[in-house]
């Protein structure tokens, strides 16, 4: 009785959770206000086994990687020896485990007939064949996807082909934020040991709008039943790498100064390129930015990265020729674009959302009150 006055779940919930015998302190409730749901019992209960291939298992125990809250791409999310090996900083190891022949290498011997006979491999038609195919392709290169290709490939499909969105762009006038930064510059530099960006000012200024607007910052459950509102703004940011896409997320990004921003932001970002970063720093974002205005990019619209509602597309910022007070001038602008899921944001509730980040960026000292 104590139990249904401080958990709240579904009858449903409840019964599943009897019948199998699992304490409902111990599940995680996906619903509003963390109730828990049918599927969540049920999803703990088979989490709660340890899920793993044999020679994943192996290649974790020998190089001492920690498991924990790893969701693996195999059936009913096993771990695979793929999962394992993107946890793996060092190059030259990462290629050694990689390696075709590395199963059977480490593969214990197999007992026929009751004589121990060590088991070997021949190689088959098609590495036979190999060269030749070679040879005959030899102006072209085929090569398997990664398995950090093939999860992005897997998401980005899930991502445009599940969620009906749409999008806005907007041209904001960066002049008063390029003076800003720049005034800004040598006290940040002098408190953090970092260089101010565009980019940390553009996220602080999201985060402060994110703040007034709820539907941009809130996911849609997986049934499609509820949305979750979240009270506070875990940041996502996304970081190309040349084996692929990878977004860190700063969480509590809300409660930061401009100047702890900037050093979050600056951590997970290297710590991204030197494949440092943790499993759970890549998860429970709310809300993220993408930007290739660095790379020179005039204009682009970015998948949603779900289950964030909506995704912030930054360009870069060019001189352009507008009209001010009637006559024509030259200003450096910007182009943003806001991709939104349509399930929960209406077009409405996104111009409002943008109305707000573009006056922010334009009149950037109220950033600092």
């Amino acid at each position: 009785m104590e139990e249904r006055q401080l958990i709240r779940a579904t009858p449903a919930a409840r019964a599943l959770a009897k019948r199998m015998k699992v304490t409902l302190s111990n599940v995680t409730g996906t619903g509003y206000k963390g109730r828990i749901h049918i599927e969540d019992v049920a999803g703990w209960n088979f989490q709660g086994k340890v899920h793993i291939s044999p020679l994943a298992r192996r290649i974790a125990e020998e190089h001492n990687i920690d498991l924990k809250g790893i969701r693996g791409t195999g059936h009913n999310d096993k771990i695979m020896k793929d999962d394992v090996l993107l946890l793996i900083s060092d190059p030259v190891l990462k290629e050694r485990l990689t390696r075709d022949d590395f199963a059977e290498a480490t593969a214990a011997p197999k007992v026929l007939s009751g004589v121990s006979k060590q088991l070997v491999v021949k190689p088959s038609d098609a590495s036979q064949e190999a060269p030749k195919k070679k040879e005959a392709a030899a102006d072209t290169e085929t090569v398997p996807l990664s398995m950090m290709r093939k999860i992005i490939a897997k998401r980005m499909s899930e991502s445009y082909f599940s969620i009906p969105s749409f999008i806005q762009t907007w041209e904001i006038d960066m002049g008063e934020l390029l003076e800003l930064r720049k005034k800004l510059m040598d006290p940040i530099k002098e408190k953090t040991d970092k260089k101010l960006t565009v980019t940390d000012l553009i996220s602080f200024a999201a985060i402060k709008t994110l703040t007034k607007h709820k539907y941009i910052n809130a996911s849609l459950n997986s049934e499609v039943t509820e949305i979750t509102f979240h009270n506070y703004v875990n940041l996502g940011m996304a970081v190309g790498l040349d084996e692929g896409l990878l977004v860190p997320v700063v969480k509590g990004a809300d409660k930061m100064s401009l100047s702890e921003l900037v050093v979050a932001l600056k951590d997970v970002t290297e710590r991204t390129f030197s494949k440092k970063l943790m499993p759970d720093e890549q998860t429970g974002s709310t809300f993220t930015i993408s930007n290739l205005g660095m790379y020179g990019v005039e204009h682009f619209t970015a998948i949603i990265n779900q289950p964030n509602a909506a995704i912030l597309s930054v360009a870069s910022t060019k001189d352009t020729m507008v009209v001010r007070n009637g006559e024509a001038v030259i200003r450096p602008i910007m182009k943003i674009s806001l991709t939104s899921d349509h399930r929960i944001i209406d077009g409405l509730t996104a111009a409002k959302f943008m109305t707000d980040l573009k006056q922010l960026l334009e009149n950037p000292l109220t950033l600092l009150i």
